[in-house]
Order: structure tokens, then sequence, then C-alpha cells
């Protein structure tokens, strides 16, 4: 061969080895594709919830009934240190990493097979950060080679998946005056959405969406009425995207201007309506007295059309919210005969299913055994049918400056709170971690001041009887009863898995991962994990293998806010880990 064949040879043989790199580069890249199929693959996990939507559900069978039992560990990794705390993160799987968030604005990537620290990224945490309810992080999106989550100073940061390098970091809000961010982004055609946490210091909720590559904003749309919405050109020229409702219609005076309705659980998507679901939390402050009228959007499930940031429709499951049940759950969209419906089990203790597209009521019924504040929920206008009496009362004018004491069940904790359910196409059913309690209430004088707690009340958690409070409960939404039910000494705080092989996963915090059959809610395997399990399980195949991970890790808000019930569960330990289990052969 002449020495020009052999360069040209040479030149070809790089040019193929260039395509294949490319190749290999392009098949690892994460795309909206492969996002959108999230929750019908089972070699990876791309997003929080196991698809955009929700469900939480795998179409793995491999592990079932028959052998589940057989299930082992393979692993365990420790998030290490004396950061401990509270654990709820949902670990994402791709290209054989695991990417899980631990507390403290920590992520991991690990290799699957060994359990073995590929980078970490611990991002710098300021003095005086205000999470309300713990240090924690509930996990990370995966987008293109990135790999993107928030921290508790308010900020969303875009490392490369391979080396954990900061790709771009964007500051969402100043967390002097009370901002945080704890949950999972969302990702949607390319764009990453977010809300904030903050609703106890007079935050104003929102949903911000950018660019998932670059951090560049692309909308902001207020979740509290009379905000402006906000749209961002290429430039990053900001422009007004319209008021988000009527200013000054169900808000007195200038109280929405620092109105809560913090969207701190994040959102989920449905390709088929292009809409993003998010909850609402909690108006601030507490004192509802002060705020008469409905105060939207608070407690609310808000649909927003990806493409624009506008408000399509909205739902408000509590108006006039005044025992901080918040309404922040996750909207889990389904398919029902033709109809694309959304489930919401809400902390305020009754299970919403809604048409996806329009937002109108379909059905509404108590997920819990024990309501106070409502005898029900009217179909027709959708608005709850309250009990005046054990709303708390109003502190103007009281002697002590402290209005009427009055008993709720649920608790401001939930029926369920952060921990999010599952849905099984399979059964139909929703598999909802619930708990049963109730509180002591009233409500004081408060003004709001920036970065300072903005309740107007005083709470003590009680337990309701000697009995369990937690319980797993499957629940028909079409006809609102409780198929069955696996209670639990402690309250639950861990999510939802379901699968194929006709199983349910959920972990106890007495430290217990456990599995269960969908269908009678027999309880066939569980593990010990050395701590409280306050995250949700997923599932996952590889090499013709399937596998489950939890993280583990006691904490949450029950030991901080849980009162009686904190003293109840007080004997359990903190921890921090995440395990992955097999099939023993």
């Amino acid at each position: 061969m002449t020495p020009n064949l052999k360069l040209s040879a040479a030149l070809v043989a790089a040019a193929l080895a260039a395509m294949g790199s490319s190749a290999a580069l392009a098949q690892k890249a994460v795309t909206d594709q492969m996002i959108e199929a999230d929750a019908r693959t089972t070699g990876d996990v791309l997003s929080y919830g196991l698809g955009t939507q929700g469900q939480r559900y795998s179409p793995a069978k491999q592990i079932n009934t028959g052998n589940v039992n057989r299930l082992v560990p393979m692993w365990s990794f420790s998030f290490g240190g004396e950061k401990q705390r509270g654990q709820q993160s949902q670990p994402l799987i791709h290209n054989g990493r695991m990417y899980v968030t631990a507390s403290y604005s920590r992520i991991f990537a690990l290799d699957v097979k060994t359990g073995a620290k590929l980078w970490k990224y611990e991002h710098r945490l300021p003095e005086g950060i205000m999470p309300c309810c713990d240090v924690i992080n509930r996990g990370a999106a995966i987008y293109d080679n990135l790999v993107i989550f928030g921290t508790l100073d308010a900020q969303i940061v875009a490392l490369n998946a391979d080396t954990g390098e900061v790709v771009w970091k964007e500051k969402i809000d100043n967390y002097a005056d009370g901002y945080s961010q704890t949950a999972a982004p969302l990702i949607a055609n390319g764009l990453v959405l977010t809300g904030v946490s903050g609703g106890e210091f007079g935050v104003v909720g929102r949903v911000e969406a950018r660019d998932a590559k670059t951090g560049r904003m692309v909308w902001m749309r207020p979740v509290v009425e009379g905000h402006m919405g906000k749209k961002f050109d290429k430039d990053g020229k900001e422009s007004d995207n319209g008021v988000s409702g009527t200013p000054g219609k169900s808000w007195p005076g200038d109280l929405w201007k620092t109105g809560g309705a913090a969207t701190w659980l994040g959102g989920t998507y449905n390709a088929k309506t292009g809409l993003a679901y998010f909850g609402t939390g909690n108006p601030a402050p507490w004192n509802s007295h002060l705020r008469k009228g409905d105060n939207l959007y608070s407690c609310s499930t808000v649909a927003i059309d990806v493409k624009t940031g506008q408000i399509v429709w909205h739902y408000q499951n509590t108006p006039n919210d005044g025992w901080d049940f918040d309404g922040v759950n996750e909207f889990v969209t389904y398919d029902e005969g033709g109809r694309i419906l959304g489930g919401k089990a809400d902390r305020n203790g009754f299970f919403y299913v809604n048409d996806a597209k329009t937002g109108q009521l379909v059905n509404a019924f108590p997920f819990v055994k024990k309501i106070t504040w409502a005898t029900g929920i009217d179909l027709k206008t959708g608005r709850p049918n309250y009990v005046p009496e054990n709303r708390p009362g109003d502190p103007t004018g009281a002697a002590d400056n402290k209005g009427k004491v009055v008993f709720s069940a649920p608790s401001f904790l939930g029926g369920k709170n952060q921990m999010p359910m599952a849905y099984s196409p399979d059964t139909k059913l929703f598999y909802v971690p619930s708990n049963e309690w109730g509180m002591e209430i009233w409500n004081e004088p408060i003004t709001y001041k920036k970065g300072a707690a903005y309740l107007g009340a005083g709470f003590t958690i009680k337990t309701l009887n000697d009995g369990p409070i937690g319980a797993l409960r499957a629940m028909d939404p079409k006809t609102g009863k409780i198929v069955w039910e696996v209670p639990n000494n402690a309250p639950l705080w861990g999510g939802v898995l379901t699968t194929a092989g006709n199983l349910v996963f959920w972990g106890t915090p007495e430290g217990f991962l456990q599995a269960a059959d969908a269908k009678t809610g027999k309880v066939l395997w569980k593990f010990q994990t050395g701590s409280g399990v306050v995250a949700a399980p997923i599932t996952w195949e590889q090499g013709g293998e399937q596998f489950v991970a939890v993280s583990s890790g006691w904490g949450g808000a029950v030991p901080l806010w849980g009162g009686d019930v904190a003293k109840k569960v007080a004997f359990l330990e903190q921890g921090g880990s995440v395990w992955v289990f097999k099939l023993m052969k």
C-alpha cells in the first residue's frame, strides 16, 4: 500500500471511529423521547415517578408474587459523615449508573453493579438556610448528559453526568427570604420545571421553566392570584406573560403579596394533554380569618401549558384553608375508558379524581377514616361541605390573643404528605400511604416580616388512639372503597412502587422495605434496612435481571413537628444509605 493510500485508510478509520464515538455519545444522552417512554421501558429510571405521569408503575415482572421471597441485598452504599437526617431521595438509573441525592444538598453517582462511588457533588450551603421540614432532597432529573437537582439555598444545579462537574447553575430565589428547593425537577419538552419551597415564610409560590441544556429561563408562572407571569426570549429579555387570575378577587387587601402556595413537591406531566400538573401549598399565614375568601391558587391542582406557561385550569381542594392542609400532593394521570383522568390523595383526607384535560371533578371520597373539618365534597360544585365549628377561632379581641382551640383530623401533617402513591394499570387501584392522626390547633395574631416564620397559629399533633397510625391502602378510584389495607404502627412517610409482577413495594419508619400482593395486600417479603424508610423504591432491569432499590434514613417532618407522635416514635434511629436488591439464584 502506498503512503497516500495508508494515510487515506487511516483517515477513514479515524472518521469511522469518530462516528462510532459520536453514536455512543448520542446513545448515552437522554432525550425527550426516552423520557416520554420512561414508564414503558424497564432498562432505566429517568424521572421521579418512573415516568412523568407519576404512576410509579413498572412493567417489569421477573420479580413477582411467586419468587419475591427470594429477594436479597446485592449492595448498600452509605451517604456517610455526620449528615444523616431524612433521606427522601428516589434514585435514577441510566447508562449503568445510579444517581441519588442525599440530605444537605448532596448527590452521588454510583456503579449499579457494585455500588462503587463514581463521583460526589456536595453543594456549598450558606449559613442561615431555612428549610421547613428537614434538610432533605427528593431526587434529581436527567436530560442530555446532565444530572439536575435543586438545593436548600434555592438554587438549581446541572452537573456533567460522567464527571459530576458543574455545567450550569442558576439562582431560583433568595434563601434569606425563606425560599428553598427540595423537590426533584420535572423534564417536559426539553424544559426543566421547578417549583419553590417556603410557604411558612410568606414566599410567593410559582413554577419556573428553563432550557434544560443551558439553564436559561423560558417562562415563570406565579400560582398566587394577582401576580404577573413572565416570559423570556433567547437573549434573556423579559416580558409580561399575563396576570395569574384576577387581582384582589379572592384575597383581601395586600395579603396576596405574601400569599404562600408554595409548589414544594414538584409536578407531573402528561404528553397527551401537554399539561404539567403542580400542587400548590397552604396560603400564608395559617390564620384564615385574616384572608377571607378562597385565596386562589393555594391548596389547588394547577394545570399549566408547558409551551406557554399559562394556567389552563385549576381545581381548589381546600378553599380558604385554615388547617395547613396544603394541596401540594402529586396529581397522577391515568387512562380510563378513553379518558385521561388524574388522581390526588390530598393532605386534607380526601381523594380527588379530575379530568386531566379540563379539571372537571369526577369523584371525591375520604381515604382516611377520621375527618372533622368537612363532611364531604359536593360533586356538583366541587366545594367542601365545611363543619364551621371545627375551624380554628378568630383571635381578634381575645383576652389572651388566642382564638378558639379546635381538635382537627387529619393533622396538618396530612392524611398523606410528601410520600408519593402509586397507580397500577393492571389492578386499576391506587396504593396510598396514609396516616390517621389529629391535632389541636388555634390561631394567633401575626404580621409579615421578610425571612421570618409567618404562621399565625399554634398546634400540637395528637394520636387518635393507641393503635397503628399508618396504613398502606389500596383505593378504587371509581367506587372510593378501600380494597385492602396493611396497617403500620408508626406513620408511613415513604413512597410506593407497583409492578407488573403483581407487587407493591413500600417502606416503613421502623426500617423495613416490604412487598405485598397488589391484589390482596398479603405481605410476602420484608427486609430491615437499618433506619427508617421515608423514600420511594424503584425497580429496573439490566443484564437479564431485575433489581429493586430504596434509600434509607429516618427524618423529615414527623420528628421535627410531630408532637405526641414524635414522642411515640422517638426510638427510631437516623441513618443514610441506599440499598439494592435482586433475586437469589
